[in-house]
């Protein structure tokens, strides 16, 4: 199977040793809400239908992937060689053909690299992981000028389809009270909140201008995306891959 009947690559400016995927739900085995084309391993899937899937994408693109065990943190994993997954929401990595992965489903996906220096990095952000920091803990653990950093936002939930409650939005308040600006007021109690525009945010704050993406719905586009929040938690996740070739 090749890697264009599995999902798409970022549309940015990334120097030429740089490859990226973001994968689909089109291309796997995998069943019912999980159909079909599921990378994650603890969402309530068949594993074996999961191993079939990873072995698939991995197969088209000829990395050996760095799997997380992703929970919602802000732990960076410096990826050395495959093997067993770690805890952890990101990934940096300058070792070529090892793949930093992030399995999402709602939250953000991003992907850096770098104009200049061979390395490169995968974050998982949803809104808990972003608060606490995880954009800014993956730029600080590239090693790098961030002004060099290219960033792209990969597939998410929109703005109009994330209600969140006030705590969401205090959270975010706390430490950028420029982040309103990523809220509108919704429900009494509840806001819209825009995980794009607080990403862009935290990137300009860790000194990265140069981003790229965007303008994804995982939960308004069911024919392409898993999304937890559309499927109440019974669907799978998708893989988005960043690694680097010999150049």
């Amino acid at each position: 199977m090749n890697e264009a009947a599995l999902g798409f690559r970022a549309d940015w400016p990334a120097p030429p040793w740089v490859r990226t995927l973001s994968t689909t739900r089109a291309g796997g085995v995998s069943r019912n809400g999980w159909a079909t084309l599921n990378l994650g391993s603890r969402c309530g899937d068949d594993p074996s239908h999961v191993a079939e899937n990873r072995r698939r994408v991995c197969a088209a693109l000829g990395v050996v992937p760095w799997w997380l065990h992703q929970v919602h943190g802000i732990a960076v994993a410096e990826a050395g060689e495959g093997g067993a997954e770690v805890e952890a929401d990101a990934s940096v990595t300058r070792v070529a053909g090892l793949a930093s992965v992030v399995l999402t489903a709602d939250c953000m996906p991003l992907l850096f690299c770098h104009r200049t220096e061979h390395v490169v990095a995968a974050a998982h952000a949803g809104w808990r992981g972003m608060a606490a920091g995880v954009i800014e803990a993956t730029v600080q653990a590239m090693r790098v000028d961030p002004a060099g950093i290219l960033a792209w936002l990969g597939p998410t939930i929109g703005p109009t389809a994330f209600e969140v409650g006030g705590e969401v939005r205090a959270a975010f308040l706390a430490t950028d009270p420029g982040a309103a600006q990523a809220f509108c007021a919704g429900a009494p109690g509840k806001w819209w909140a825009d995980l794009y525009g607080l990403a862009r945010l935290r990137l300009a704050h860790a000194g990265v201008t140069q981003v790229y993406g965007g303008g994804f719905c995982t939960m308004g586009d069911p024919a392409r995306f898993f999304s937890h929040r559309r499927d109440r938690g019974v669907t799978g996740r998708m893989g988005n891959f960043i690694w680097m070739v010999q150049d």
